[in-house]
């Protein structure tokens, strides 16, 4: 392997020393519940464990991100490091880590806690060691990129170093794949409101569930802008309302969503939208959007630095797992520095399946690898 890529001793030492030491840690990760919005406890507890290794400049933020700046005072030439903290699984949700067939089992185990964990070891080999950074480096466990968390932690970060930042490695996701593009999105709660009444008493009047339904029915019939290279989608994910079997429903909503890796297909798609609601628009029944969250897609990136950051790290990836890693459109905490022009890029330190369900798991055999990777990364970005 060229020599950008090969650990010394010490390093190799500290990645097979901390394996069990590392499983420890994401038991203690997954047992704290972290729903978008709600990472208060995961945050504290990071922050806690960066400050009593000597990292007492780590901070939480008004958005919960956890921040460790090193090196960066005085500096524009930043680049950040960042894991998120927040799961897809609400604050009830079973938190029981289990071992079973060299997999360790839990929700939210992969994504993104293991990378947490691998990213949190590592900084902490390169603190134990008392490196110094080859630029400003600013390490993130942020808050808010699932879900309705709209990216809040990421976007949080980049306005308070804007104009700072020169690169971001968002850790999240596996070994065998890196996100290199954006996939943009806009996301809606669309309500109807009707007079409603007993369904055979009022028998005739409009209801919310059928205004909704036939919504549903104008989106799926929406034909996706066809562009070369892009890919757009659009989803109808929950549906409630009514109050029962014999009451015509007065009340009803639905999560809409539509994503696209184009600007201009996501600009398409907002503008069918508004043309369909405008359409169905009726003096029996009232419909009301109201945007939930919105992921911009790619900004104007500079293609060769762009080119640079994917080499250098699909570089480090294959070097350490022996397979040059796929690239895809995704959406991730990318989203955000992308859209400012900046290059990024996304990939994780664990091979798992199951993310974003009740079964997930990561092979535990995977760790190691992913905590060579990560030291070597870091390493990288350190000098002796």
């Amino acid at each position: 392997m060229p020599s950008r890529y090969e650990l010394p001793e010490d390093a190799l030492s500290y990645a097979r020393e901390t394996s069990e030491e590392l499983l420890a840690l994401l038991d203690t990760l997954c047992r704290i519940p972290a729903p978008s919005n709600q990472e208060e406890a995961r945050a504290e507890f990071l922050r806690n464990y960066l400050v009593d290794l000597g990292a007492e400049q780590t901070y939480i933020d008004p958005a919960l991100n956890v921040v460790c700046p090193i090196g960066c005072e005085g500096k524009d030439d930043l680049h950040v490091l960042m894991a998120h903290t927040d799961t897809v699984f609400p604050m009830n949700t079973v938190l029981e880590p289990r071992i079973a067939g060299g997999r360790l089992c839990c929700p939210g185990v992969g994504d993104d806690t293991a990378n947490v964990a691998v990213l949190l070891l590592a900084l902490r080999y390169c603190l134990q060691k008392k490196l110094k950074p080859r630029h400003g480096l600013l390490f993130a466990f942020n808050s808010g990129e699932e879900g309705l968390g709209n990216l809040k932690g990421c976007r949080r970060l980049m306005r308070d170093y804007e104009g700072r930042v020169q690169s971001v490695l968002s850790f999240d996701g596996g070994l065998s794949h890196a996100c290199n593009k954006a996939v943009g999105s806009s996301r809606y709660q669309i309500s109807a409101s009707t007079k409603g009444g007993h369904s055979f008493g009022s028998f005739g009047n409009r209801n919310a569930i059928e205004v909704l339904a036939t919504l549903i029915t104008d989106l799926y019939d929406v034909k996706v802008p066809q562009k070369s290279g892009t890919k757009t989608t659009y989803n109808v994910g929950v549906i409630q309302g009514g109050t029962s079997v014999n009451a015509i429903a007065q009340h009803a909503s639905m999560l809409y969503e539509f994503r696209s890796d184009d600007r201009e297909c996501l600009e398409t798609m907002e503008q069918t939208l508004r043309r369909i609601l405008t359409r169905r628009k009726s003096a029996d029944a009232q419909v009301e959007l109201q945007l939930l969250g919105q992921r911009p897609c790619m900004g104007d990136v500079d293609r060769a630095a762009q080119a640079a950051l994917e080499e250098k790290y699909l570089g480090f990836m294959e070097a350490f797992t022996g397979k040059r890693p796929q690239t895809g459109s995704g959406s991730t905490d990318c989203n955000i520095p992308f859209s400012m022009g900046i290059p990024a890029l996304c990939f994780g330190f664990y091979e798992g399946t199951g993310a974003h369900t009740l079964e997930e798991s990561i092979d535990i055999k995977s760790l190691e690898t992913g905590m060579q990777l990560c030291l070597a990364i870091l390493l990288d970005l350190f000098e002796e």
